[in-house]
């Protein structure tokens, strides 16, 4: 129906006929001359009609925006100062010969230059939103990013091959999404929250290299970067280390950032403990841009007696760690009181802090409520240790260590945004060295970091056995980009015998393993090779190349944050009829 796409029509056409096909974007009336702005993937073309022409002029004359067009007209260069420097085609114009409404439409539920429309709105009238030239960018990138990929892959010798969508529920990790049989009464699929164990079954088949880029679902609860179902590019291989998978997928990721957005990232991307990360940022996916650090001072006050500090001083689970802010003398009472209330949010009972005037002069130079319970040492010893300058201002977070840890993380990169002390666009780091298991007070047991499936450093059996569980540390690595983890991955277990021991550390007994994952460990006994992998967060990729603040808005129909899809109403209710076929019975809440 076309010769060109709109955003295609250039200086190249000059004097050409062509006939081009898009929604009206705006119609302006300028003293019997009409102009249309016709909008199509490729961008806008400004289409002009003059009265010589009446019934074509008539046709214009009464379209009104996103009306669906047909065009034939002539290009010819715009009237000096007439041009627009913004638009691929904004040298040209296209003379109107001929028109045809192809399909008339209401008048839409918000303009699509309209900044402020709300997201349930959007969201409801996804078709209309997607028509906007920034959210069709942004479909853009991530075709652009997938073709990539698969490009990247195929060139080295990885197979895209397809894992079930109906599984079986696992017992680690996030709810699963389950489905009813109809033929197996009583018993349900899952929907896969990865394709983990299949891509492991996998190189135990010899296909040697794998990659999917899959849907995957979790039942959980949702914040801007998560959504019920996502996607992930999913690689598994063997016979290779961990260096040599990460040094791989960073060539990856690095070729992408350059062919797709014009993103130089430096080669090779530093790499850090996840020990040395909690420790220097509270997290285990720092934002390198960000210059502030947490510095550790318990043992400067282990003998004060401020209950406050005393407690988690000598605490062995506790920590006092000390945040310093450039600059951050200036800040007002209000804007503390508004940083103790966001801590809260993370567990910490309050936010104490000093105000550094002239650090030469000891206390004398500083502004705190807390100094009284500070002996002279203890504040000689975390201003030296913070490196506090005149002008400067120390917050501290004194807790338990998670709390501790989680609350000025979150304070740092808040502030760092607050204050602008943003450094560089992207700072990429590869996190390694995870602890293999973490405790869980509440449960008095121990939950894989990553998943049960990640290999330990340890050689064997008997050297892990014999190791403090909080000591192990596993062959884990994850990759993070301005603060946002990109992928994570590990060296797998590829020994039934160690396999078995590390679910019977995690508390899964030989019968539930059998249950759950006798498949897993038949399959590790007939010559499973050492294999390893990683999994990308897709969604949350594209998000930090487009420049989006929510996944949300690099998906072409995503759910709210209540996991529900506006657009189609789901999730439903289903008649009682399906209902029976599936020998499932729905039990609403009562109402108090």
């Amino acid at each position: 129906m076309r010769t060109h796409y709109c955003g295609d029509v250039t200086e190249a056409l000059l004097d050409q006929e062509v006939e081009i096909c898009g929604w009206v974007h705006r119609r302006r009336d300028h003293g019997g001359v009409i102009f249309i702005d016709l909008r199509d993937r490729e961008g806008l073309l400004q289409v002009v009609f003059d009265p010589d022409r009446e019934d074509a002029f008539a046709t214009a004359d009464r379209a009104r925006p996103e009306w669906v067009l047909k065009i034939r007209g002539k290009v010819r260069r715009r009237p000096e100062g007439t041009a627009n420097a913004n638009l691929n085609s904004g040298q040209v114009e296209v003379l109107g010969l001929g028109i045809e409404v192809l399909n008339q439409a209401k008048t839409p539920p918000f303009q699509l230059d309209e900044d402020d429309v709300g997201e349930d709105v959007r969201l409801r009238y996804r078709y209309v939103d997607l028509r906007r030239p920034e959210m069709q960018q942004h479909l853009v990138t991530r075709a652009k990013v997938t073709s990539f990929m698969h490009r990247f892959l195929d060139e080295n010798g990885f197979l895209d091959v397809e894992t079930p969508m109906l599984t079986r529920a696992t017992p680690e990790g996030a709810r699963d999404f389950l489905v009813p049989s109809r033929l197996h009464a009583g018993s349900f699929y899952a929907l896969p929250q990865s394709p983990q164990l299949f891509k492991q079954l996998l190189m135990m088949s010899g296909l040697d290299r794998y990659y999917q880029i899959v849907r995957c679902f979790r039942d959980e609860d949702l914040r801007a970067d998560r959504q019920p179902e996502f996607t992930q590019l999913d690689v598994e291989t063997s016979f290779m280390d961990e260096d040599q998978i990460t040094t791989l997928m960073e060539k990856m990721v690095r070729d992408l950032m350059h062919e797709v957005a014009g993103i130089e990232l430096g080669d090779p991307f530093p790499r850090m403990t996840y020990a040395e990360a909690v420790e220097r940022y509270g997290i285990d996916r720092p934002d390198l841009r960000i210059p502030m650090e947490l510095v550790t001072v318990s043992d400067l006050l282990t003998d004060v007696e401020f209950k406050v500090f005393a407690g988690p001083a000598n605490d062995p689970r506790g920590r006092i760690a000390a945040l310093r802010v450039p600059g951050g003398e200036a800040l007002t009472r209000k804007q503390i009181d508004d940083y103790t209330q966001f801590v809260g949010r993370y567990g910490a009972k309050g936010l104490a802090y000093i105000k550094v005037n002239d650090p030469s002069q000891g206390a004398e130079g500083l502004q705190s409520p807390i100094l009284k319970f500070l002996p002279e040492a203890a504040i000689t010893g975390i201003l030296a240790r913070t490196g506090a300058q005149a002008g400067d201002l120390i917050f501290f977070g004194a807790d338990k260590a998670k709390v501790v840890n989680e609350s000025l993380a979150a304070l740092r990169v808040r502030i760092g945004h607050d204050l602008d002390l943003l450094e560089g666009d992207w700072r990429p780091l590869w996190v390694v060295d995870f602890p293999m298991f973490e405790y869980d007070e509440g449960d008095g047991r121990y939950y894989a970091l990553h998943h049960p499936f990640t290999a330990p450093s340890v050689e064997t059996i008997e050297d892990f056995q014999a190791a403090d569980p909080e000591a192990l540390i596993s062959r884990a690595y994850d990759l993070v980009l301005n603060g946002t983890e990109l992928g994570g991955g590990s060296i797998r277990i590829h020994r039934p015998e160690l396999q078995s021991a590390v679910f019977e550390r995690l508390g899964i007994g030989a019968e539930e393993a059998r249950d759950k994952f006798g498949f897993l460990l038949d399959a590790l006994e007939y010559g499973a090779p050492p294999h390893g992998g990683i999994a990308f967060g897709l969604d949350r990729l594209v998000m930090l190349m487009a420049g989006a603040s929510s996944i949300r808005d690099v998906m072409a129909f995503p759910k709210t944050q209540t996991g529900a899809c506006l657009l189609t109403e789901a999730p439903a209710e289903v008649d009682e009829a399906a209902l029976r076929d599936l020998h499932v019975r729905v039990r609403k809440p009562q109402r108090s």
